[in-house]
């Protein structure tokens, strides 16, 4: 394939190694968690949608984060499946820059909403006789909404940063298409890049973060004067929270630190599991955390799968 070293026309990931008939396991395995993650985190919006008493922000923001991992595991998983079965790598530049946009949309998504979900919690657990009026539908829903509109206008312009420079090469050493390898490659100086993507990070990673540990202060110490249903309530609604963004926050770090690190000089399946698992263990995680931890969730699932079983036994 002809590819011009100035302005290639196509990117090729490189950490792709040819696994002979291995592949075939491989591709089964990942065709299994995707069609898992995609069947665990429809369960939970359609119970959500359909079930009346689950019309609160808390649960709004639940389907908010099963929708964000629909979205970033269909921008991977097709063209990682497709790769696990081809010979070449080859991936066109506009295909490489939407799949850049989807994975980093998707990935700073997901913290603005656990954010959000923060203050929920914080509302309704130190301030719980303003929270019919403070946290009502639509507001849940502007929340999520600007939750998503910041992260899409930022990762927007990283992109665009990226896409107007000239590259000096075409190989990636990834498993799917990166910024920061599309940055290194390039041809001029990339200060700006470097200063936007930190400055985009800083805003959709670490204030988030404050803003959690803050919220989660907050509502240790009124927990810890508060009554025991505080305590209770507390403990059944914030503990799903807690371990979906420490798990996601675990995942994220370990692969803002990968990227930043040469890949050639790093163990390609080391490179390969620490990629894969922020895009793959939190939307695994979220689902099934929501769907059998909170019993509002869990009972919803387990009601409408014994009516169907009851029907099929009728039939």
């Amino acid at each position: 394939m002809n590819i011009s070293r100035t302005n290639p026309a196509y990117f090729e990931l490189t950490l792709f190694i040819d696994y002979g008939n291995l592949r075939y396991l491989f591709f089964a395995l990942c065709l299994l968690i995707y069609m898992t993650i995609v069947s665990a985190n429809m369960v939970i919006i359609i119970t959500i949608l359909l079930e009346k008493s689950l019309h609160q922000p808390m649960y709004v923001f639940i389907c908010c984060l099963s929708v964000n991992s629909l979205y970033g595991s269909a921008g991977f998983f097709p063209r990682f499946l497709a790769d696990l079965l081809s010979d070449s790598h080859f991936i066109s530049r506009p295909s490489c820059f939407i799949q850049i946009y989807v994975i980093y949309t998707y990935a700073s998504c997901e913290f603005t909403i656990l954010g959000i979900m923060a203050y929920d919690r914080f509302v309704a657990i130190c301030q719980p006789l303003h929270y019919s009026s403070k946290m009502t539908i639509p507001k849940a829903l502007c929340l999520w909404a600007a939750g998503v509109v910041y992260p899409a206008i930022f990762c927007g312009v990283c992109l665009y940063l990226s896409i107007k420079l000239p590259l000096c090469g075409y190989k990636l050493h990834r498993i799917f298409c990166s910024n920061w390898p599309v940055v290194q490659i390039s041809c001029v100086d990339t200060t700006l890049n470097s200063i936007v993507g930190q400055c985009a990070t800083l805003t959709t990673i670490f204030i988030p973060l404050l803003f959690v540990l803050y919220s989660y202060m907050r509502i240790l110490i009124v927990c810890k004067t508060g009554s025991l249903e505080t305590r209770r309530k507390a403990l059944q609604t914030c503990v799903p929270h807690l371990v979906t963004f420490m798990t996601y926050s675990t995942c994220l770090f370990c692969e803002l630190s990968m990227s930043r690190f040469d890949g050639d000089k790093v163990n390609p399946y080391v490179v390969a599991v620490l990629s894969l698992e922020y895009l793959v263990i939190p939307s695994l995680n979220n689902p099934f955390i929501y769907g059998l931890h909170l019993p509002q969730i869990r009972t919803v699932i387990f009601r409408h799968f014994k009516i169907r079983q009851q029907k099929g036994v009728q039939i």
